[in-house]
This record gives C-alpha cells, structure tokens and sequence, in this order.
C-alpha cells in the first residue's frame, strides 16, 4: 500500500494526520508514506524526524485583508498543482489522505485529476477553505464533530471523530502528586495554547490570587514566552506556575477541569477523556472557528463557554466553584463530553481509506 499524507501550517492539522498515519501502519504490513507539506511551515521539521519521506511545496494561504495580494496566491497555487501531479505520477499512490492547511488543496486537486482516491479529514466545527474547496472533489470527507456533517457533500461525509482521540485513550496516566499537588484534591488546569497567549497573560495574573487556599489544586501553563511576568505573583501551597508541559495529556488524564482555548486538539483531547471544561475561544482565528467547537460542547452539556471578553477573575472563580459544587451537574459533564468522544476515531478513518481504495 502506498499512501500520500497532506497537512499543514499548525499542529492541529498536522498531529491528526501523524496519528492516521499510525494506524496505517498498525494495520498494514507493507506500507509506504510519502508526506507532502509545505517549504516553510513546522511539519517540515517534524515529520523527517518521524522516518517519513517528506517534501515541501511552496504554497500560502489567501489573505483576506489585501485582495491584490492572492494574485500571487493564485500563481503559486497553480503551480503547486502542477508540481503535484508530477509527485503523485512518480509515487503512484494508493491514496492521497489530506489534514487540513493551505497545502491540502493543490494536492488534493491534483489527485483527483489523476483519478487517484481521495480522502480529507476536518478537525473543526467549520471548515476551514481549503477543505470547503476540496471537498467538491474528494472521495470521502471525516469529520471531528457532528455539526460539520451538514456543511460537507451529504453522501461522501462520515463523522469519525477526530484521530487524535483515540491515540489519547490509550497514553498512559500522570498522577498529579508527582508535581507535588495532594493525590486526594481536585485539580484544574489553565492553560491557553502550547504558547500561551498575550492577550490573555494579564487576565490570567490578576486571576491566579483568586486560588490560595482554595479547597482544589490549579496548575497554570503559562507558555515559555510569558513566564517570567508572573514571577512576581504571590501563590498558596494549593497552585503551581510553569512554563510549558510536553505531557500535558497525560495529566489531563488525572484532572478533574480545564480552563482553556478551543482548538480542535483541545476538543478531541477533552472528549476523549470526558474532561469538564470552562472553554475561552480565540477569537483571533479564522471564521470565529474556536467558539463554533466549543458551542457544539456547550449545547451537549460537556464545557461552559467564557468569552476572553468575559473573562476575569470573579466569573471564572465562580463557574469553577459552580461545576465543583455540584456533584450531579458535575457527572454529567463528565458524561456528555464522552460521548462527543470517539475511542476508535483513527480506526474509522482507516476503514474508510480502505472502502474508497476497494
């Protein structure tokens, strides 16, 4: 089997797609990835790292703002078409999976005009452009949450859930006393993003004096960059401060809340759990696409919805004491973020791989 894996630009695209890639390689003997992203976005350091034969092509995202500009968007992705083609013509894949990001759609366009089976998998409540485009022509479309299966193609979209969750269900366990918090309390965490955020840094100062000597534990991840400006704050003994946590999952696993953004790694990570959530969305991304995830939790009944605007110390104090409070409300948040949860996510993909190879 041979497979072309496309995605781009951030984590949220990319992780899903490494995780596909995985369960290809669970379940097939003889398999052989070529991953084709962009010439100057992260993946281009991640996935050689993995093994996987990469290549870049040069391709941007159309800017909303200076209309003139996509002139040159239009040029290159014209030619990353034709790049494609030749790549795809030389690799004579299978399949060609695209993850989302800019890059998918040349790819995946040139694909189809090759006659070679497609499949794109969303991660968020709406879709991003190139998804919308590429949709049109795909042979299957996967989605990360319900709401999505209406604004794709009706009889070529499955809802899959998101391929991160079910590698999340099987990561093992990091007990909360390891970093020094009481086993027996309950702990939150704050976090907004991998690197934190700057528009947050400040709201998340003047809220952090609001947990001493609160009854539950919070560890705030503040990201590497903003660190330093809460070293003034004064703490209890019940919160820690840090940096950054490269296995952030695997305490999540033994967390009781989360205050934190709404990306579609977030999401599929809180499912996956059934971790109660206070959900603050970016509201710097395209088509306000955070607050559409965290509004189809919100209508489930698994999170609580404070926009950054909303957001200070006194509300957050208050909807965390609310879902602690209240044992039964608090179960059943518990209850219906897992059945936003998948737990055979990356399988489904798979499966649907191989109805569109047959």
């Amino acid at each position: 089997m041979k497979v072309i894996v496309v995605a781009g630009g951030t984590g949220g695209h990319i992780y899903p797609a490494i995780a596909i890639i995985n369960k290809i390689k669970e379940k097939e003997k003889n398999v052989e990835f070529l991953y084709i992203g962009t010439s100057d976005r992260m993946e281009k350091d991640i996935i050689p790292k993995l093994g996987i034969k990469y290549i870049g092509i040069d391709m941007e995202g159309l800017n909303r703002k200076n209309v003139f500009s996509n002139i040159q968007v239009i040029k290159k992705f014209n030619h990353a078409i034709k790049e494609a083609k030749k790549i795809i013509s030389d690799f004579k894949p299978d399949v060609v999976i695209g993850a989302g990001g800019y890059i998918t759609a040349p790819v995946l366009y040139a694909a189809h005009k090759l006659k070679v089976p497609t499949l794109i998998h969303e991660q968020n409540s709406i879709p991003g452009l190139s998804n919308k485009f590429i949709g049109n022509f795909s042979d299957r479309i996967c989605v990360s949450l319900p709401n999505s299966l209406k604004l794709f193609p009706k009889n070529k979209t499955i809802y899959t859930g998101n391929p991160r969750s079910e590698e999340i269900i099987s990561v093992k366990n990091k007990n909360k006393s390891s970093l020094g918090f009481n086993q027996d309390k309950k702990l939150v965490i704050v976090v907004m993003g991998s690197l934190g955020s700057t528009t947050m840094t400040e709201k998340i100062k003047e809220l952090i004096p609001g947990f001493n000597n609160k009854a539950y534990q919070v560890l705030v991840i503040t990201g590497k960059k903003y660190f330093d400006e809460y070293k003034d704050i004064n703490i209890s003994d019940n919160v820690k401060i840090v940096p950054f946590m490269d296995d952030l999952i695997n305490l999540m696993k033994d967390s009781d809340l989360i205050v934190s953004r709404a990306g579609a790694s977030t999401i599929a990570e809180i499912t996956a759990i059934g971790l109660p959530a206070i959900l603050v969305p970016s509201p710097y991304v395209t088509n306000n696409h955070q607050y559409k995830n965290a509004k189809e939790l919100e209508d489930a009944g698994a999170c609580i919805i404070v926009t950054e605007e909303e957001f200070s110390k006194d509300r957050i104090i208050h909807e965390i004491d609310k879902i602690f409070d209240n044992k039964e409300e608090y179960d059943k948040m518990v209850e219906n973020s897992r059945k936003l949860g998948i737990d055979d996510s990356a399988t489904r993909i798979y499966n649907e791989i191989k109805n569109i190879i047959r």
